[in-house]
């Protein structure tokens, strides 16, 4: 079992990695393997609603100069999933908000019912704010949300500081630790799936 661990801050040891390696450790000491991918700094595409994607016969996003098609291929080997992001102005990076909308768009099928859990760092406030955003795209994917003692939030501003909040670094602990009892469960039951006999339905609000 694998759980892909994704930071979505530009400090790829900031207070966000911090959070990260912390369940890292708990996910290890249950016999669970992980990796810890960071996007990085260079510029991240949004989505242009180009269709390509669904042209290019499952291939991922047509764009392939940023970590988008990268996180899915390490998706479709993973079991699992933790994003990463500090609070910018009540709401995640851009740039992790960007990569997971194309991946989810272009490579759906990569994550459909894998357990998958957020988290998110920030100096004062915006923190739950954010924290919902990324769980409304795990919601949309019939992606199980792990969840913790509290909501997955650490604080910090400067480097490391996050360390210093004990109970946010208890809440990743015990994040890491549901991760792995429900990835353990899954497993043992031999089908990780779930059975739908119907077809999504879409709808709007105008016809």
């Amino acid at each position: 079992m694998k759980v892909l661990l994704i930071n979505g801050s530009p400090r790829p040891d900031g207070n966000t990695f911090c959070a990260l390696q912390e369940i890292e450790t708990q996910l290890k000491k249950q016999g669970i393997e992980t990796e810890i991918f960071q996007i990085g700094t260079r510029p991240v595409r949004m989505c242009i609603n180009c269709g390509g994607c669904r042209r290019n016969g499952g291939k991922g996003c047509i764009f392939d100069d940023d970590p988008c098609n990268e996180i899915g291929r390490k998706l479709a080997s993973a079991d699992a999933v933790v994003v990463g992001s500090p609070v910018y102005y009540g709401q995640p990076n851009g740039g992790i908000l960007a990569v997971m909308q194309r991946l989810f768009y272009s490579a759906g099928h990569l994550v459909q019912n894998k357990p998958a859990a957020a988290v998110v760092i920030c100096r004062r406030g915006g923190a739950t704010a954010a924290l919902q955003t990324l769980n409304m795209m795990f919601e949309m994917m019939n992606m199980p949300v792990v969840t913790s003692q509290y909501w997955n939030i650490a604080y910090g501003a400067g480097k490391g500081e996050a360390k210093l909040d004990k109970e946010g670094m208890q809440t990743m602990r015990t994040l890491g630790n549901n991760m792995a009892w429900l990835l353990k469960k899954i497993h043992a039951g031999g089908d990780a799936s779930p059975k739908r006999d119907e077809q999504p339905a879409f709808m709007n609000f105008i016809r």
